[in-house]
């Protein structure tokens, strides 16, 4: 089967340098998610014994936290350069290097679980529909996925800032593939509903991100990683020193916090066969 464009570029991406970043960095964006994985196996529930597949497992961190509980655990992502850090990490998991959209499964797993790695699917009816093969009869999945990027405050406020001060941006459509592309609840549920799930349930988490140990620390880390890294992309030298006055400005309300937090809205999706 031939890869839609899209997933090839994504597939691109992660084994270049935002996959090296990433497993570089992977102890941070570890900290900085914390509370909405712990959010996230709480819904999941994995259960000892039961087999569960990890989607877009990245370095491994959801994978270690789903085995601690007795469950046996096989993280899929299409990442070389994370899954290697998965690997060294975590000896006792199955890491499946591999497009989760177009991965030939059996039904093997109890749970299916997502800690944001289902937005990016080009064609995500199919790519569910595949991942549905994976289940056992009555199996589940449980996924957390962004709410819209303006109710997000780490993604708004930076976004906001630096917009003036680099070159335009390509506009994405709603349902184009990204962080934000299942903000939309009512296209969520039409996909899993194609795909063949049930009792599909979804409810709104409010969490605290942590960007950094301080100030400065924080504009380092929106600099490199997510949206606003990819706003500084092909800015000039000039453009970055003004990007960087700017987000300065627009995050001293939130200066003394120690460690640097904003806040995050995400969605918790759960759905059964």
């Amino acid at each position: 089967m031939s890869q839609p464009q899209s997933n090839a570029d994504q597939i691109a991406f992660w084994n270049g340098d935002a996959g090296a970043k990433w497993a570089k960095a992977q102890d941070r964006l570890d900290a900085m998610l914390s509370e909405i994985s712990a959010e996230l196996m709480r819904a999941a529930a994995p259960q000892p014994g039961e087999h569960v597949l990890d989607i877009g497992c990245g370095c491994g961190g959801t994978s270690i936290e789903i085995a601690k509980g007795g469950a046996h655990v096989t993280g899929i992502d299409i990442s070389q350069p994370m899954l290697a850090r998965a690997r060294q990490r975590a000896t006792n998991i199955s890491f499946i290097e591999a497009d989760a959209a177009t991965h030939n499964f059996s039904p093997a797993f109890d749970l299916l679980f997502s800690r944001f790695g289902v937005m990016f699917f080009a064609n995500p009816d199919a790519a569910f529909a595949n991942l549905r093969t994976a289940l056992k009869p009555g199996g589940r999945l449980t996924f957390a996925c962004w709410r819209d990027w303006r109710e997000n405050e780490w993604v708004r406020i930076p976004i906001s800032a630096v917009r003036p001060h680099v070159p335009p941006q390509p506009q994405l459509g709603p349902e184009d593939p990204g962080p934000f592309a299942f903000a939309d609840l009512t296209r969520v549920r039409r996909i899993l509903t194609y795909a063949g799930f049930d009792r599909i349930t979804a409810r709104p988490l409010d969490a605290v991100m942590r960007l950094g140990n301080s100030l400065d620390d924080a504009i380092t880390h929106i600099q490199d990683f997510g949206p606003v890294s990819r706003m500084l992309a092909d800015a000039s030298t000039a453009e970055k020193a003004a990007a960087t006055t700017a987000l300065r400005e627009a995050f001293k309300p939130f200066a003394a916090r120690t460690p640097f937090t904003m806040d995050g809205a995400v969605w918790i999706v759960s759905a059964t066969l």
